[in-house]
């Protein structure tokens, strides 16, 4: 047929869930960073708000922001930038939500052996953006993905007096949410280096 003539570039899923919108921010300087390297690109994706209102269903497209992700996003991806904000130590609810209908994925092996990173924003330095991104790995072990941080090697994780964690990219949001100049560079940084990863193993 006469798009089977056309090669689809591989994507990096840049996935999150933000409240305030500095999780949102940080989400789109890594997909600064993927868009960088050439050969793949990256795809901005969140996750839909949980409701109490039972009666009540929500609009299955966001009135502004990126689209909702499907589990189609998910498998087909390269590799994964996962972010949420934090709440009490542990990813948002939304993000968990999402995460628990993945099992069919699990199942089938669809995300094994794909790299894969983490982000969070929290409203204070001190709450709980490392048990956060620790949170959001656990499920991406269970997947079989390969998870990347960010190496000392980068110069502003030791300069920053912001967000940045060798366990992935962090914003603090306690200065609103617009991104320092440390958290930019890092998070592009961590979408660079998470393309360039996936490329490598697709040779």
């Amino acid at each position: 047929m006469f798009w089977s003539l056309f090669k689809l570039s591989p994507y990096i899923l840049v996935l999150y869930f933000s409240h305030s919108g500095g999780t949102a921010n940080l989400a789109k300087e890594i997909c600064y960073g993927v868009d960088s390297v050439s050969g793949i690109e990256s795809k901005l994706r969140t996750v839909a708000p949980i409701s109490t209102e039972t009666e009540q269903t929500k609009p299955s497209v966001p009135e502004a922001g990126a689209v909702y992700c499907d589990k189609q996003d998910l498998s087909g991806c390269a590799g994964l930038a996962l972010g949420s904000a934090t709440r009490f130590g542990n990813m948002a609810s939304p993000m968990k939500h999402f995460l628990d209908t993945t099992a069919d994925l699990w199942m089938a092996n669809a995300l094994e052996g794909k790299p894969a990173a983490v982000f969070t924003s929290s409203n204070s330095l001190h709450g709980g953006q490392e048990t956060t991104l620790l949170s959001m790995m656990i499920p991406l072990f269970h997947h079989g993905m390969l998870i990347t941080g960010l190496p000392y090697s980068e110069s502003a994780l030791k300069n920053t007096k912001t967000g940045g964690t060798p366990y992935g990219v962090t914003h603090l949001g306690s200065l609103g949410s617009e991104l320092s100049s440390d958290e930019k560079t890092l998070a592009k940084k961590a979408g660079e280096n998470l393309a360039r990863k996936a490329l490598a193993l697709q040779k």
